[in-house]
C-alpha cells in the first residue's frame, strides 16, 4: 500500500525515476519525486563489462544503422543516436514513456513473472514457510480476481467503521496512532534512517505527507485548477463507492480539498525538500510534544513499541505545526473526510475492480496521460515487489545472476574510482586542504554490487492464498515493524534500499555507499563481448555519476562517516557554488516539450543528478583512456566505422533514448530530480571538450558550449 511510514528520507539519489517502488504502480500511485527504481532486467544471466580493450571483432552490440546520419551530431546528438530509434518505438498504451530503461524494465518483469508464476502453481507443495511459498502465495492471492471482486470494500469497512466513530480531536489523535501501530500510517511519514549527526546511529524520523497531489503548487496555482477539479472529483467518486450518497460525497471531497491545501501551505516545494537542512530537526520527546500540544508523541512512540532516547526528528517543523492547528481546529467531520478518503485510495489498488479502475482514471488517464491500465499481472507484481521485493530478488539473483558477472563489475568499479581520485587530487580550483577531506570521503567509499551479501529473513510474516488485501496489509505491517526496529541500534551499511531486480543504482549520503543492483548490469550498460568504450560509456558513466553524487550540492554536505558536516573552506564552497550554478542556468534554459515552449526545466531541482551526470561522464572517459593506454592496440581502432571516444558518448546517448507523454512530461518537470532523458544525452557531453574532439565539433555549435559557459567541476 502506499504507506506513509516509508523511509522517510528523501536524501538517496538514483540514476533514473521509479518506475515501480514500494508497491505503487506507474498508473496507480500520487505521483512524487522519488529517488530511483526502476523494476527491471533481463531474461538471461547479466553479462560483465571487458575491462580490458580485447576485443576483436569488427562489429558489435552496439546497432550503427539506428543512428541517423541526416541529423548533425554537433547539432543534436540525441537526435543523431536515437531519432530513429525513437520514431520506431511508439510508447505502448498502457505506459506513460518509453525507452531503454523502459525495455529493460519489461524484460526484467518477464523473468520475474516467470518466478511469480511457477511459485503459485507450486506453493502448496512448497516448502512451509519458504519465501517461494509466500511469494506464490501473495501473488496467487492478487490474480484471484473472483474472490477479490465478491470482496468488494469489505476489507476496508472495519477501518471506514472506526472513521465514522471519531467525536474528538482526541480521538483523531488515537487513530492515527492506532492506525501506524497497524502498519497504516496516515498524515505524515514516519520511519528509521541515519542520525545526520551521528550516522553510524539510526534514529526516528517524522517527516511531512498527507498530499493526494504531486506537489504544493497543485494547490494554489491557478494553471492547475483542472487537476483540482479531477482530483475533487476522482475524491466524490472514491467515496460513492463505499455507498457514501452523491452530495454528502461533493461535500466532503470539499472538505478533503480545503483539508489538503491547508498541509501543503505548510510543506516543502520539491527544490526545498533537496536541501538537507529541511530534512533533520533534532527534538527530545518532550520538546515534540511542546511542538504538538494536541498530539502526544510520547503516546505514539510506546504504541509503535519504540524506545526513544535522547530525541527524534521532527524534521519539517512548520508542517507538524499545522498538522497540531489541523488537530485542534478542523471540524471533526473533514478530519473524517480526509482519513476516509485516504484510507480507501490506499486500499484501492487491492479492491474490486471499481476501486482500481477509479484510482487509474485520475493517477493514470487524468495527471499522467496514460491511456491503458497495464496487465493485472504486473500490476499484481508491482504488489509484490512493494511487499518482499527483497526476497523476490534472492529467487531473482539465483536465476539470473552470476559470481563471475559481480566479480567483472567490481574491477570497473575500482577502475572508475581511481579515475575519480585522480580528478579530486588534479582539481585546478580546489584547495589541498579541501582535497584531503575529499580524499578521505573518497577512501570510505562502500561499492556494493548485485544484490545483498545477507538476505532478510521473513519468517515472520504469514501469507494465505486466497486473501489480497489482507496479505498485503501483514507485508506493510511486517515490513514497518522491520524498519523501525531499527531504531536505536547502528546503523547498517551492507543494507540495501533497492533490489536486485532493479534497473537502476544509488548513491546514500548516510552511509557513504555506491550500490548497482544486479538488473543494471547488463547491456546496453554492460556486456561481456561489448568494446571498453561501450561499457565504459553505459555502466562505466554510472558508476561515475553514484560516486559523484557523494560531492554533487547534497552529498557534498556530509562527510565519509555519513554526517552532515562542512569539510569545506569557505573559499572552495563559493568557488563550488559558482560552478554549479553555471550548470542551474544550463538546465533552466531548456524547453523540452514542444507544445509548451514556457515549460523549462528546473535548474535546482535537478541539479544533484546533473551535477553527478557531468562528474560520471568525466571520470568514466578519464578511465577509458587509461585501459585504452594499457592496450595501444585498441586506441586507434575503429569498431562500426567509430573510434572508441565516439562509441563512448554514443552509448551514454542510447542510454537516455527514450519518448515520454506531455502529461507525464510536465509531472516530471514539477517533480522530478532529474532532467528529461534527451537532454541527459547531451547536457554533459556538451560540456566535455573530449566530445568536441572527437566529433570534430567546431565552435559555435549547439553541442559545444562556450568558454564562458562551460561547465567545469570534478
Amino acid at each position: 500500500m502506499t504507506k506513509q511510514y516509508l523511509k522517510p528520507l528523501a536524501l538517496a539519489v538514483s540514476l533514473a525515476l521509479t518506475l515501480t517502488a514500494c508497491g505503487k504502480s506507474e498508473q496507480a500511485a500520487a505521483p512524487a519525486p522519488a529517488p530511483a527504481s526502476t523494476a527491471a532486467a533481463a531474461s538471461t544471466a547479466p553479462a560483465a563489462a571487458s575491462t580490458s580493450a580485447a576485443v576483436n571483432a569488427t562489429k558489435s552490440i552496439f546497432d550503427v544503422s539506428e543512428l541517423d546520419p541526416t541529423i548533425n551530431a554537433c547539432q543534436d546528438f540525441n537526435g543523431f543516436v536515437n531519432a530513429k530509434w525513437v520514431a520506431a518505438n511508439p510508447i505502448p498504451e498502457d505506459r506513460t514513456r518509453w525507452g531503454a530503461f523502459d525495455q529493460l524494465a519489461d524484460a526484467s518483469l518477464n523473468t520475474q513473472h516467470d518466478i511469480v508464476d511457477a511459485a503459485s502453481k507450486n506453493a502448496a507443495q512448497a516448502q512451509a514457510g519458504s519465501i517461494e511459498q509466500k511469494i506464490g502465495y501473495l501473488y496467487q492471492s492478487g490474480m484471484d480476481d473472483a474472490a477479490i471482486e465478491k470482496a468488494g470494500f469489505d476489507p476496508i469497512k472495519p477501518k471506514l467503521d472506526a472513521i465514522a466513530g471519531l467525536k474528538s480531536p482526541s480521538d483523531v489523535a488515537d487513530y492515527i496512532t492506532k492506525s501506524y501501530a497497524e502498519g497504516d500510517g496516515q498524515v505524515f511519514q514516519f520511519g528509521a534512517g541515519a542520525d545526520f549527526q551521528h550516522a553510524d546511529m539510526q534514529i526516528a524520523y517524522a517527516n511531512e505527507g498527507g498530499l493526494g497531489l504531486p506537489t504544493k503548487d497543485y494547490y494554489s496555482d491557478a494553471k492547475y485548477k483542472d487537476i483540482r477539479d479531477a482530483y475533487v472529483a476522482h475524491i466524490a467518486k472514491s467515496l460513492e463507492l463505499t455507498g457514501v450518497s452523491e452530495a454528502d460525497a461533493k461535500t466532503q471531497a470539499d472538505d478533503v480539498l480545503k483539508f489538503e491545501t491547508a498541509l501543503a501551505a505548510a510543506s516543502l516545494s520539491p527544490v526545498e525538500s533537496r536541501d538537507p537542512k529541511t530534512q533533520y530537526h533534532f527534538v527530545s520527546v518532550k520538546d515534540a510534544d511542546k511542538a504538538t500540544p494536541h498530539f502526544s508523541w510520547d503516546k505514539f512512540f510506546t504504541a509503535q513499541g519504540v524506545t526513544i532516547d535522547k530525541g527524534f526528528s521532527l524534521s519539517q517543523p512548520k508542517f507538524f505545526a499545522e498538522f497540531d492547528k489541523l488537530l485542534a481546529n478542523a471540524p471533526i467531520s473533514q478530519w473524517q473526510a480526509y482519513l476516509r478518503f485516504h484510507t480507501i485510495d490506499d486500499a484501492s489498488n487491492y479492491l474490486s475492480k471499481n476501486f482500481q479502475d477509479n484510482k487509474f482514471d485520475f493517477y493514470g488517464k487524468t495527471l499522467a496521460g496514460q491511456p491503458q491500465q497495464k496487465p493485472r499481472w504486473k500490476r499484481v507484481l508491482g504488489a509484490v515487489n512493494g511487499s518482499m521485493g527483497e526476497a523476490l530478488g534472492e529467487l531473482y539473483v539465483a536465476k539470473v545472476f552470476t559470481p563471475e558477472a559481480k566479480a567483472r563489475a567490481q574491477e570497473l568499479v575500482d577502475n572508475v574510482r581511481n579515475a575519480l581520485k585522480a580528478r579530486i587530487q588534479n582539481l585546478d580550483w580546489m584547495s589541498d586542504a579541501t582535497k584531503a577531506k575529499a580524499i578521505d570521503k573518497w577512501n570510505t567509499f562502500l561499492p556494493k554490487i548485485g544484490y545483498p551479501d545477507k538476505w532478510r529473513d521473513w519468517s515472520g510474516l504469514n501469507v494465505t492464498p486466497d486473501n489480497y488485501y489482507a496479505n498485503v496489509e501483514a507485508a506493510g505491517k511486517f515490513n514497518y515493524d522491520y524498519d523501525i526496529a531499527k531504531i536505536g541500534k547502528p546503523t547498517d551499511r551492507k543494507e540495501w534500499g533497492m533490489t536486485p531486480q532493479t534497473v537502476n543504482a544509488y548513491y546514500n549520503p548516510t552511509d557513504n555507499t555506491i550500490n548497482f543492483p544486479a538488473a543494471i548490469l547488463q547491456p546496453p550498460f554492460f556486456d561481456a563481448k561489448a568494446d571498453d568504450a561501450i561499457n565504459y560509456g553505459g555502466i562505466g558513466a554510472v558508476i561515475g555519476h553514484e560516486a559523484s553524487h557523494g560531492f554533487d550540492d547534497e552529498g557534498s554536505q556530509f562527510d565519509g562517516a555519513g554526517n552532515q558536516k562542512n569539510w569545506w573552506t569557505k573559499d572552495d564552497r563559493t568557488k563550488f557554488d559558482a560552478r554549479t550554478q553555471k550548470l542551474v542556468d544550463q538546465f533552466d534554459a531548456y524547453s523540452p516539450i514542444k507544445d509548451k515552449p514556457d515549460l523549462h526545466v528546473n535548474g535546482k531541482l535537478t541539479l544533484g543528478e546533473n551535477i553527478a551526470d557531468l562528474g560520471g561522464m568525466n571520470v568514466a572517459y578519464d578511465a577509458l583512456q587509461a585501459a585504452l593506454k594499457a592496450h595501444p592496440e585498441e586506441a586507434d581502432k575503429k569498431i562500426d566505422g567509430y573510434t572508441e571516444d565516439q562509441r563512448f558518448f554514443l552509448n551514454w546517448a542510447r542510454v537516455w533514448r527514450g519518448n515520454v507523454r506531455e502529461k507525464q512530461a510536465v509531472l516530471y518537470l514539477n517533480t522530478d530530480p532529474h532532467a528529461p532523458a534527451s537532454l541527459r544525452a547531451m547536457a554533459a557531453p556538451s560540456n566535455m571538450p573530449a566530445f568536441a574532439s572527437a566529433f570534430q565539433c567546431k565552435v559555435g555549435d549547439a553541442m559545444v558550449r562556450p568558454d564562458d559557459k562551460q561547465v567545469k567541476i570534478w
